[in-house]
């Protein structure tokens, strides 16, 4: 297991340790109220214990709202000399931005006593473009707000910064980050599961003069929702491999890529890292009973390498990715990033792509990689539908880090909620514990579910920016 995933799987061990603990106490101090004062007490205060947890307590957050982050920025980045006066964000006179740079503005933050309770918010106004972005409840520490696509407000003056739950505070400092217009090269997204692609990048891929969209597995496990039609597990699984494989292929065209550019590999899921241990021996799926990878690679325009014998194998899926990217020959390759997203199929899957290229005779110019999941904040990106998004939660500063930051617009961020509510995984109603923590987040925390979907992903995805980080370039 890599390291990245190690820590992953060690946060959620502490966090469930102490989860536990905290519930024992609970239960002895609930049976001396009993004991003590009335036997009735108990009952009612372990039902107000529960609903203050699922409104307050229930994020998955594995550190201290009062950490500060601990970004390094690539050294010699441009830092425009800016100040704070009376809410307004000020540059020094003379200095102009243009739109087409990523702007990082870090200030401390620190939430009123409210701010324990309802999320706390930095609401940028002032120009053509009114922005909020979301910070953790009880927040005192360093962060950094994306000010991307505010450019033109904050050259002009009229640049606002107001807290909402929260103040501002500190000496504010700029980073200005000049950026190639990657949506004029050819672009290749690489997906370890069908929807990846669209959570991560489809406002870039969607307006590429040329875009490939490669995913890795089909994704066939966890299909309960198909079990409850009175499939068994084999049948399910297969089911809905099927269907997201034909998701991997079909979705895209809503973008305009044309479904030869389109592939789908049909490895399984969450066994990338198993392929990898042992290149040569075949690794079947987990609960659809198959060591053959071509019965979800039927819809694919091309046959590729693993198409000889459909073995899930590591060397397989070596030689079906240098097929591709001979093929395709792509200029920027979008791949999850191995430092910030922790999902095991995520890491393995840029793994591939490097070791791929090694040797390979087309070689990108840019490596961008994106997190759709992250070690530490499972709410990330904080916030609502359509609002922007401030970096995430990052605690090593001794990993240099530069972003890339492409802003969409409304009517692209509709065409992207359309492309997530295609795809059949993100279709299912989510469990009953989770709708009635979402209803009780909504009346005590001020949490509004999004109106675009159920999934937590169109919450977290349909923003006003895709955030990147350079990998290559």
């Amino acid at each position: 297991m890599s390291q990245t995933s190690s820590r992953k799987q060690q946060l959620l061990k502490r966090h469930r340790r102490n989860k536990r603990i905290g519930l024992l106490i609970a239960l002895l101090l609930l049976i001396a109220v009993g004991v003590l004062v009335a036997w009735w007490l108990p009952p009612v205060l372990a039902v107000l214990a529960w609903v203050a947890h699922e409104a307050w307590f229930a994020d998955h957050l594995f550190y201290s709202p009062k950490d500060d982050y601990q970004y390094s920025f690539p050294p010699y980045t441009q830092q425009p000399k800016v100040r704070l006066d009376g809410g307004r964000l000020l540059l020094d006179d003379g200095v102009i931005l243009t739109d087409d740079t990523t702007l990082v503005l870090a200030l401390r933050i620190k939430s009123t006593w409210l701010g324990r309770f309802i999320d706390p918010v930095v609401e940028l106004s002032g120009g053509d473009d009114p922005d909020r972005q979301t910070f953790e409840r009880g927040v005192k520490g360093l962060r950094y707000l994306n000010l991307s696509g505010q450019a033109d407000a904050l050259s002009q003056g009229h640049l606002r910064l107001r807290g909402h739950f929260c103040r501002v505070l500190g000496e504010p400092v700029l980073w200005s980050f000049e950026q190639a217009d990657y949506r004029r090269q050819r672009v290749m997204v690489i997906a370890p599961h069908a929807d990846d692609a669209e959570l991560a990048a489809f406002g870039l891929y969607s307006q590429a003069n040329e875009a490939w969209i490669v995913t890795l597995t089909a994704g066939e496990i966890e299909a309960e929702h198909y079990q409850q039609m009175g499939l068994n597990t084999v049948e399910a699984s297969r089911i809905k491999g099927r269907l997201r494989a034909w998701d991997s292929i079909a979705v895209p065209r809503w973008a305009g890529v044309p479904e030869s550019r389109c592939v789908q590999l049909g490895y399984f899921c969450l066994q990338l890292a198993a392929m990898q241990a042992a290149p040569d021996q075949p690794i079947a799926s987990r609960e659809a009973d198959l060591s053959d990878t071509r019965l979800f690679r039927q819809l694919n325009p091309f046959s590729l390498p693993g198409d000889r014998d459909g073995a899930p194998t590591w060397n397989n899926l070596l030689a079906d990715l240098r097929e591709l990217l001979l093929k395709a020959r792509p200029e920027v390759i979008v791949l999850p990033h191995p430092a910030l997203d922790p999902h095991p199929d995520h890491i393995c899957a840029q793994q591939a792509v490097l070791e791929a290229l090694q040797g390979l005779e087309w070689q990108p110019t840019t490596l961008l990689g994106y997190a759709n999941h992250l070690h530490d904040n499972d709410r990330w990106p904080m916030g609502d539908s359509g609002a922007g998004i401030a970096l995430p939660p990052v605690f090593d500063s001794a990993h240099v880090l530069q972003p890339y930051c492409l802003a969409l617009s409304i009517e692209q961020q509709r065409d992207k909620a359309m492309a997530l509510g295609m795809m059949h995984d993100l279709q299912p109603r989510m469990p009953f514990k989770r709708r009635l923590r979402r209803s009780i987040q909504w009346l005590l925390a001020g949490r509004a579910p999004s109106p675009l979907g159920e999934n937590e992903f169109f919450r977290k995805a349909v923003r006003r920016h895709e955030l990147f980080w350079f990998l290559k370039h």
